[in-house]
């Protein structure tokens, strides 16, 4: 799997939004806030209204707005609002997948990625984000990692 730019700053200023529930923030606001280019975060969260997953008003007090409770909006949510399905194999349905001969087992691969990408994005919200605490799934993974450090050329 792949994260986009447009992915990584669409959930960054998500993640700002979660933190802020007093009032909307404005685009500038996020931008600094997080390091973001601030025109390229307005084509971000133009997409992420378009998915309802953001609101707009506009006026000297508006800005941006999560549309339901940080923990009501997951990570998989704002990822699949961005780049589309979490796993995709050339477009087909992974439950249609089938390969011949020695490749016949692989969309069972495809399939525990695509588990496995569910089970730690769906389980993470916005909320947990802004709250600096991961379910517990996502620090047991993330644990996994750092105890597995290989060197990649």
């Amino acid at each position: 799997m792949r994260i986009s730019a447009r992915t990584d700053y669409a959930i960054r200023a998500m993640a700002e939004l979660a933190r802020s529930p007093e009032g909307p923030l404005k685009a500038e606001d996020i931008a600094g806030r997080q390091d973001i280019p601030v025109r390229f975060l307005f084509v971000v969260l133009s997409e992420l209204r378009q998915a309802r997953l953001v609101a707009s008003v506009r006026g000297p007090e508006g800005g941006y707005s999560l549309t339901r409770p940080p923990d009501a909006i997951t990570l998989a949510d704002v990822i699949r609002a961005m780049d589309g399905p979490l796993v995709s194999v050339r477009d087909l349905k992974l439950t249609s997948l089938a390969y011949q001969g020695a490749a016949a087992p692989l969309p069972d691969v495809w399939r525990a990625v695509r588990t496995s990408l569910r089970q730690v994005l769906e389980s993470t919200t916005l909320a947990d984000l802004a709250g600096g605490e991961l379910p517990e799934v996502v620090r047991e993974r993330a644990r996994a990692y750092r105890d597995d450090v290989r060197t990649y050329p």
